[in-house]
């Protein structure tokens, strides 16, 4: 962001600008929540609180009720040109109206803080948000580290708006600060993309099938089953309904295994030797045994690009893909992706993103580091970071609906990173749409309608 904001004053704009926009981009959302009520806005001392003054001056001049306070006193040359311009009356914290409103805005500390906020900010924060319906934070909340999704207090506001200011930061993804900003909205200034940053994982525009299309044409995924075969047929249904032409599920039996979803119990050799299959899943339901062992080995021996799930992840090390070719996706947990760092011989340290991209280099495969929060690495250095999903999601099973949309999107020719953001967000959303408290099955069931939202 510092970067982007650079570029653009050396193309000829100014902090003052930028922050002009920032503040009134902000406010219109502040505008449409408030209704005609009371807003209180929290200034701190740098930008974020310059931003404040202008989201401030901008309800004032239109006929809003607007109370600023201020922390401290502004410390940069465009928060103090930003007060300058506020034409409405700022009070100190010692005469803080507690008595009530409608939005409390936290413009106190924005993306650049590194420390805990002092006990007489929390107490502040914490009495102006009690005494509000509604509580927005301009661009973070205030006590968040921006690049690592840390909280720096233990006991800190939750939010029903956070607008984020130019581009996302980290945060807005990551756990745990992302559980306490609430809705996510982003007011734009003009920066352009910058190399080497973040993808924030957004709606896939997919296509419709060729009109010459055919099953195979559209991808064959071969899904390797195991001891357990309910996980494998989850993610074979969740595949079907993610664009793969034809899915085919290795197990050793048919039982309890829906009319279209085909089963071949022949040797799995043979079944992965088929030059026709585009991608391969192995690990749903595969077990922990010699025979899954053994299993793993032949999938990864595939000529195809192969998503490595649950069990899998268990018995995967650097041996295994030693002589592979194609690319690899592994779909970690955060007790899964430890042990995989561990196998790689990655140290473990740093944010989730550090973390998987650190893990997607020693390993050269794609990892998908799934949880509340989902990073997405690869092995070239890109990252993608998922929105948040519905905590509804925290079931057994949808896990494996996950590795299915994934291993669906890369059957049909997607690369590895593209195969894994599609998959990722048709998760996402096939859980959007379902009712509160759903299986894993009723999840599958969605997913053919998220994936008509893309089309």
């Amino acid at each position: 962001m510092r970067g982007a904001e650079e570029d653009l004053i050396a193309a000829g704009s100014s902090v003052d600008a930028l922050m002009q926009l920032a503040g009134s981009g902000a406010a219109e959302w502040i505008w449409r929540l408030c209704a005609g009520g009371k807003v209180t806005v929290l200034c701190g001392p740098g930008n974020n609180g310059g931003d404040g003054y202008v989201l401030a001056e901008w309800i004032r001049a239109r006929g809003g009720h607007v109370t600023v306070i201020a922390a401290g006193d502004p410390k940069t040359d465009a928060a103090r040109s930003a007060r300058e311009r506020y034409q409405g009356p700022v009070s100190g914290p010692e005469s803080a109206d507690f008595s009530g409103g409608q939005v409390f805005v936290d413009c106190l500390f924005g993306s650049g803080l590194a420390r805990p906020l002092s006990a007489e900010h929390v107490s502040l924060l914490i009495r102006l948000a009690e005494a509000h319906r509604q509580r927005v934070a301009v661009d973070l909340p205030s006590g968040v580290q921006s690049d690592t999704g840390m909280v720096l207090n233990e006991v800190l506001p939750a939010y029903d708006l956070t607008i984020a200011l130019g581009a996302w930061k980290y945060a807005h993804f990551l756990m745990p600060a992302s559980a306490k900003m609430g809705t996510l909205r982003l007011v734009p200034i003009g920066v352009g993309a910058v190399e080497g940053a973040a993808y924030a994982v957004t709606r896939p525009r997919l296509s419709l099938p060729a009109a010459d299309s055919h099953k195979y044409r559209r991808g064959l995924l071969a899904v390797v089953g195991g001891a357990m075969p309910g996980a494998a047929v989850l993610a074979g249904l969740a595949a079907q309904g993610a664009g793969a032409g034809y899915v085919k599920l290795f197990a050793d039996s048919k039982r309890n295994v829906p009319a279209d979803l085909v089963v071949d119990q022949g040797a799995l050799s043979e079944v992965l030797t088929d030059d026709r299959n585009t991608a391969v899943l192995v690990g749903p339901g595969l077990g922990r045994d010699s025979v899954a062992r053994e299993r793993l080995a032949i999938a990864l021996a595939d000529a195809a690009p192969v998503v490595i799930d649950a069990d899998g992840l268990v018995l995967l090390g650097p041996r295994l893909l030693a002589e592979r070719k194609a690319p690899t996706l592994v779909t970690p947990h955060d007790g899964e992706l430890l042990a995989l760092e561990r196998a790689f011989g990655c140290g473990g340290s740093g944010s989730k993103p550090d973390r998987a991209l650190a893990l997607a280099k020693a390993g050269a495969m794609v990892v998908v580091a799934k949880g509340p929060d989902t990073v997405i690495a690869a092995p070239d250095g890109r990252l993608g970071c998922a929105p948040r999903a519905t905590p509804w999601l925290s079931t057994a099973g949808t896990g494996d609906v996950l590795a299915g949309c994934i291993a669906s999107r890369l059957a049909t020719g997607a690369d590895g990173f593209a195969a894994a953001c599609e998959g990722v967000w048709l998760h996402g959303e096939a859980a959007r749409r379902c009712s509160p408290a759903f299986t894993a099955g009723e999840l599958g069931q969605m997913v053919p309608a998220a994936l008509a939202a893309c089309l």
